[in-house]
């Protein structure tokens, strides 16, 4: 349950929700193919519209490490800057269950190449919440499919442990309490990444959904007003001219109760001073460039990257030796 005492007044600053119908509120897409995101009237947690995402092995629309098709938002957070963030996700019933990385929201950094400050994916069977500046897991939860998971992400952005925090709620329960962090690289700015983006090596095709995305700066103002509507099957989708793909694999419609929690929301895990080798980057945090934000190859870090970011990439090769490195 939420307690809100004292709140200070607050500001929805944006919203991703697909309530437009579209992808419109987002920046821009890294997407093979429109069918990999579309825009849905069912299943969704609220309003009328969801994301349906769906990567395959070789989706590869940047030209980069891994297989994803994302929505970009360059929010740009700073540092010092403090926000609530609010989205649902749901995991399709035959979303892959393999022993390697599947990211579902990511805040990527605006330099080129490395594991993001902070990311939630999946493994195995786990949902995870990483802080990639130590390479800690602060929270871990059973991985539930068919069912919406609500997250609520309090954070203070910073390159600095002593400035910067993070504090987590899933289905409306305090998962994390707050907990001093570096939630950003040194000189470089944050933006938001939603969708699926995993190993090349997953195999069979992926499906989740996102809904309801809003950043605001109080608790106050993610927290849902209105009751969760019944979802309209039969309402037509505009999902900004989709091309339908016959061999996409689709999750059915899965009859969801977008109000209900998960009852196992799994334990969260205390164990966050440790160094998982199972992380989904284990990447050294990168440095050197920090491209301007209206530097195309900056969102993605698309691997042809530019003079620049290939002699940097050649510079950090020594440092990371047989460590695989993941650019996202």
């Amino acid at each position: 349950m939420f307690l809100l005492p004292g709140l200070a007044s607050g500001e929805v600053l944006w919203r991703g929700d697909f309530e437009t119908g579209n992808r419109s509120q987002y920046t821009r897409e890294q997407m093979v193919s429109s069918d990999r995101l579309l825009v849905v009237s069912n299943p969704v947690a609220e309003g009328k519209y969801a994301l349906k995402v769906t990567v395959k092995q070789g989706d590869d629309p940047i030209n980069s490490s891994g297989n994803r098709n994302e929505l970009v938002y360059l929010g740009k957070e700073k540092e010092g800057s403090e926000y609530y963030y609010r989205w649902k996700v749901m995991f399709a019933p035959d979303f892959p269950s393999v022993d390697t990385w599947q990211l579902f929201t990511q805040w990527h950094h605006d330099g080129c190449c490395g594991s993001p400050p902070l990311e939630f994916y999946v493994r195995g069977e786990e949902m995870r919440m990483a802080l990639n500046s130590d390479s800690t897991i602060p929270w871990r939860g059973k991985l539930v499919r068919g069912v919406w998971h609500e997250f609520i992400l309090h954070v203070k952005w910073s390159a600095k442990a002593s400035t910067g925090f993070v504090e987590l709620w899933h289905n409306k329960e305090k998962v994390l309490a707050k907990r001093a962090a570096a939630t950003m690289y040194a000189g470089q700015n944050n933006y938001l990444k939603l969708g699926l983006y995993r190993s090349d090596t997953v195999k069979p095709v992926g499906v989740l959904y996102h809904d309801g995305f809003i950043q605001a700066t109080t608790l106050a103002d993610v927290l849902p007003t209105t009751p969760t509507p019944t979802p309209d099957a039969g309402t037509p989708v505009d999902a900004g001219t989709p091309v339908v793909d016959a061999g996409t694999a689709d999750a059915g419609t899965p009859e969801v109760d977008a109000g209900t929690p998960v009852a196992d929301a799994g334990t969260p895990v205390a164990d966050a001073g440790s160094r998982p080798d199972e992380s989904p980057g284990g990447v050294i945090p990168p440095g050197g460039l920090s491209p301007s934000e209206d530097d195309e190859e900056a969102v993605g870090c698309n691997s042809s990257g530019g003079p620049l970011a290939g002699m940097a990439l050649l510079g950090l090769m020594g440092l990371i030796g047989a460590r695989r490195r993941r650019r996202s």
